[in-house]
């Protein structure tokens, strides 16, 4: 049976402080403050959008020219991201590439 881990209050590199109860070091008061107000990666999580940060994917046009199978291996990219970025390919007259 799995415990739960408690949650350890921790400061990030720029003075925050959060609290969280897992391994990842991200600060949830940064990713937050980094956001994008608008665009394709406005509307996708966190981890969603740094794993397209991660490949410089910033645009739906960049966004066009993988497959929906390249995209939705990225670690962080789930079933609800990948639905909004069909949808907002397909808004935008765009599609996954096709193998």
């Amino acid at each position: 049976m799995a415990t739960k881990k408690e949650k350890q209050l921790r400061t990030c590199s720029k003075g925050h402080q959060y609290y969280k109860s897992s391994d990842c070091p991200t600060c949830p008061i940064c990713e937050a403050e980094r956001k994008p107000k608008t665009g394709i990666l406005s509307q996708i999580s966190a981890p969603a959008r740094r794993a397209l940060e991660a490949h410089r994917i910033s645009s739906l046009k960049q966004l066009s020219e993988y497959s929906e199978k390249e995209i939705s291996t990225l670690h962080g990219m789930g079933p609800k991201a990948i639905t909004i970025l069909k949808e907002a390919l397909k808004e935008n007259n765009l599609h996954f590439k096709t193998n």
